[in-house]
């Protein structure tokens, strides 16, 4: 069973600096995990298609949380495609899709971001209020228009 969820935000920036920090490591490392740190020197980012992505999300002084995945497309400065393993069970075998639209809005930008694989409605809800931190945060860091 394949289930989804999705996210629309419009940031104050251009498409070209939103794209840039999903696929910046400096900047990446910054937004991704809200609150929890993700240090720059576990964060790789090979942004192309076919290319690896991972970032080791410091929960607290005992916990990490290794996130992996592959680029499916990268069309800069619009799609982004990529895969999402699971980070509590790096051996399962299922990955998450998420695909990331950016529109531009004329210095504004329209981001869409749509996660679809095999979690759970409740596993749904709670990672669609992660990534709202999380996208929270990106947007803190983006220089204004």
């Amino acid at each position: 069973m394949t289930d989804s969820f999705s996210i629309t935000r419009v940031f104050d920036a251009p498409r070209e600096l939103v794209f840039a920090a999903w696929t910046e490591p400096a900047q990446f490392a910054r937004w991704f995990g809200a609150d929890s740190e993700v240090p720059l020197e576990t964060v790789s980012l090979d942004v192309r298609p076919g290319g690896a992505w991972s970032a080791i999300m410091h929960v607290d002084p005992a916990t990490r949380l290794p996130f992996h995945g592959e680029y499916r497309e990268v069309v800069p400065p619009e799609r982004l495609v990529l895969t999402l393993k699971n980070p509590f069970d790096p051996s399962d075998p299922l990955v998450e899709l998420v695909t990331v639209v950016f529109k531009d809005l004329g210095g504004k930008t329209e981001m869409t971001f749509v996660q679809e694989g095999n979690l759970g409605a409740e596993e749904y809800i709670k990672t669609k209020e992660g990534w709202s931190l999380f996208f929270d945060r990106l947007a803190e860091g983006l220089p204004q228009a």
